[in-house]
């Protein structure tokens, strides 16, 4: 998100806010040494910012302010290793027109692609699919500006050692100008969308996604009801049926976004109201069967602002996690507009990954971005920490280093490369401090 006249940033969710004290735009992989060099003669913090659409305050930027939207595009493929080199600002949605040349895809995706990939892999973003790691997982070579404003290169040649902590740093190791992605032939998926009773959703769930390449399910609070999201991969060349284009923009843009703002609107102004919109909102969405590029399957719109928290448990907690959830948004009669999101990730060894050696499952909540979610998000947490949880890091949430630290088998290891690359936190910002200490 760039900054506003006047020198505010301020992200998407509408959750955090800076004045920096000085915003730089850097078009050049050489710009940004400079950047760093000048910012640690100053003794000011440095911090690179994407598209703002962390909700946590990952990205807040108190001192130097690096908007890195000019720092974009594929630089080189490997075609024979299937392996692209993109600029850090580049935006996920333009990654699958940079491969289509080359006939390759990103192996997985999230379900919104307006981040930058060095902030999307920053934070964890992932996607679904038991067997699919996050986005980070791809990452196979990176290069970071550190912060004497060296250029350190991580590789399976050069430092591969440092590969599972760089290819998810928080943004607390450097900032990273260009990553190296592990791509995969491109391929189709074909989308199967349906309401389902939720309770044998619920008993199943590991089940349900140890049984397809993709799956997920929306729940809106006060009904019964599961939205399920199978996708299953196909051939690139296989005979595919998009969904049209009145069909798109009648449920993505129509219903997915005028509506659903309408509704979210309603239900704040009158929240006796919300079960009943909640019950048609379960009856309008998610009924549909189509097939595309993988891409356009995984990547909806969203156009209705929102605040989230979502943290990833155990993948044999997550049905427990989900029922225990419900009973809390019964007991305190909370009206809840937004859909609970339920997914699934394969574990990793990435040192900060919050599916670090365990296969995973993750409940994201949502509040519409006019209503106060501390209450609901609060309680939720609860939950998802007494059944092991680990926050997202670009989603909100309350936890900091002392309770982290024993949920990370590396985290101090992660400790030690900062204090080695970054001993004097030039990267540092108060969300930093928090979960990782001075």
């Amino acid at each position: 998100m760039a900054t506003r006249p006047g020198g505010t940033w301020e992200n998407w969710g509408r959750t955090e806010k800076v004045r920096p004290q000085l915003v730089e735009y850097p078009s050049t992989i050489e710009a940004v040494r400079r950047s760093v060099r000048s910012a640690a003669a100053r003794g000011r913090p440095i911090k690179a910012v994407g598209a703002g659409h962390s909700f946590s305050g990952i990205a807040v930027a108190p001192g130097t302010l690096l908007e890195l939207t000019e720092l974009s595009g594929l630089v080189s493929v490997d075609r024979d290793r299937g392996r692209a080199r993109l600029l850090a600002g580049t935006r996920l949605h333009r990654i699958p027109a940079l491969l289509a040349p080359y006939g390759l895809a990103m192996e997985n995706l999230g379900d919104i692609d307006r981040q930058s990939i060095s902030g999307a892999i920053s934070t964890g973003t992932h996607g679904t699919g038991i067997r699919f790691g996050g986005i980070a997982t791809q990452v196979v070579a990176a290069t970071l500006v550190t912060a004497d404003g060296e250029l350190l290169t991580v590789s399976e040649d050069e430092n591969p050692e440092l590969l599972p902590a760089v290819a998810l740093g928080l943004g607390a190791l450097g900032i990273l100008v260009d990553v190296t992605l592990q791509c995969v032939p491109a391929f189709a998926l074909e989308a199967v969308e349906r309401p389902e009773p939720l309770d044998s959703v619920v008993d199943d769930l590991s089940a349900r996604a140890d049984a397809v390449d993709h799956f997920e399910f929306y729940w809106f609070p006060h009904t019964d009801t599961a939205l399920t999201k199978t996708n299953t991969r196909l051939p690139a060349d296989a005979e595919t049926v998009p969904l049209s284009r009145t069909a798109k923009v009648v449920d993505d843009v129509l219903v997915g976004n005028v509506v659903h703002q309408a509704v979210c609107s309603v239900g704040r102004a009158v929240p006796a109201l919300v079960p009943r919109i909640n019950t048609l909102s379960a009856r309008v969405w998610g009924d549909r069967t189509f097939s595309d590029s993988s891409d356009r399957v995984f990547a909806t719109s969203r156009g209705v602002r929102f605040r989230e928290m979502e943290y990833a448990v155990p993948i044999e907690e997550l049905g427990a996690a989900f029922r225990v959830i419900q009973q809390v948004i019964a007991e305190h009669e909370w009206r809840i507009e937004f859909p609970i999101e339920v997914r699934v990730a394969a574990a990793d060894d990435l040192w900060m990954s919050t599916a670090t050696g365990r296969t995973s499952g993750y409940i994201a909540v949502h509040r519409y971005v006019k209503h106060d979610p501390t209450d609901y998000f609060a309680a939720v947490e609860e939950v998802l920490r007494a059944h092991g949880g680990r926050p997202h890091w670009g989603k909100m949430h309350t936890m900091d280093a002392v309770a982290l630290r024993p949920l990370y088998p590396h985290f101090d290891d992660f400790v030690a490369l900062r204090d080695r690359l970054d001993p004097d936190r030039l990267f540092r910002n108060p969300y930093l401090t928090r979960v990782l200490g001075e």
